[in-house]
């Protein structure tokens, strides 16, 4: 048998071990999947582009198990469970070998983590910067997924885990803040995607927060008001939780907190009759109640201590 051409031995190295069963090794054009019963399939894709998502100097493991945590948010998002996932790799011809090995390395770690496989996808070369893309496949009961649409005045706006981290991460790395213990860039690197938290007999709404608290808010805010009167939101900067290592960077950097993006936490509208249940959900996951929605024109207004509203320069991060 002839040698393998570049493109075929390299995914043959690096890629055919990740592959779940019904990818057939990777050895066809397409992997065959079939839903649980009773279970509807959901997808998602994103993609990160050297110098835009991630920066040049990143470990490459890290790239990849942040590639596919930032999808596996979109699931958590939806109440759904992951299945596996298509990964679109372009990078240029000089990339070396291992650097190829050390991003396998990263995906195979959290698919270990969280119980899934690559179904496939494609590899080429590219004169400009490596651009991954994935597209996550997960389940979710039929009836059972949570959307955008459900906020309404008077639910209480509640977020997972801390916010602003990730930005004041990225903000360290480039050396335009402190991070002696590393807490913030690392953040940054890995996301962790609050999977199993949403539920759809308890959150009426919810996103995951990619491109800013401020920003993803509003998002809520004009899905709920649609053909419902107006729905607007109002939270209070001194509820947003931050940790300990973003505290310590001062007052200074609390607009990027509440606009930097990049946290992954999972934003959410509860109905009033629910808070309860919710917040004595039992999980290790942190659950904090920042504000409420209201009636009105979908726009966020962020409080400070002294209940005046806060300006902000921007809501958060646009691609365009």
């Amino acid at each position: 048998m002839s040698e393998l051409p570049g493109e075929f031995a390299l995914i043959a190295r690096h890629f055919r071990p990740l592959a779940a069963p019904e990818a057939l090794g990777l050895g066809d054009d397409a992997a065959f999947l079939t839903p649980p019963p009773g279970h509807e399939l959901v997808l998602s894709a994103d993609a990160m582009v050297e110098g835009v998502h991630f920066l040049p100097a990143d470990p490459p493991e890290l790239v990849a198990r942040k590639l596919l945590r930032v999808n596996l948010s979109d699931l958590a998002a939806k109440g759904a469970a992951p299945l596996g996932y298509l990964l679109t790799l372009a990078a240029p011809r000089a990339t070396p070998d291992a650097w190829f090995a050390a991003f396998a390395a990263g995906l195979a770690a959290d698919q270990a983590r969280y119980g899934i496989g690559l179904f496939g996808g494609d590899t080429t070369s590219t004169p400009g910067p490596i651009t991954l893309s994935l597209t996550i496949l997960g389940t979710v009961a039929s009836g059972k997924a949570v959307h955008r649409t459900g906020a309404r005045a008077g639910y209480g706006i509640w977020v997972s885990g801390t916010i602003g981290d990730a930005a004041l991460g990225l903000a360290a790395l480039q050396g335009r803040l402190a991070d002696p213990t590393g807490a913030l860039a690392a953040r940054y690197h890995l996301p962790e995607p609050r999977l199993g938290l949403v539920r759809a007999d308890l959150v009426a709404a919810c996103l995951d927060v990619s491109d800013g608290l401020v920003q993803d808010l509003g998002h809520l805010c004009r899905a709920g008001g649609v053909n419902n009167g107006g729905v607007g939101a109002e939270i209070e900067a001194a509820l947003v939780p931050r940790s300990a290592a973003a505290r310590a960077a001062g007052p200074a950097w609390l607009a990027t907190c509440l606009t930097g993006g990049d946290d992954y936490e999972v934003l959410m509208a509860v109905p009033p009759e629910h808070e309860p249940a919710f917040a004595g959900l039992s999980t290790t996951v942190p659950r904090t109640r920042i504000g409420r929605f209201v009636p009105g024109a979908a726009a966020v207004r962020v409080r400070d201590e002294a209940g005046g509203v806060m300006m902000l320069d921007h809501g958060g991060w646009s691609h365009f």
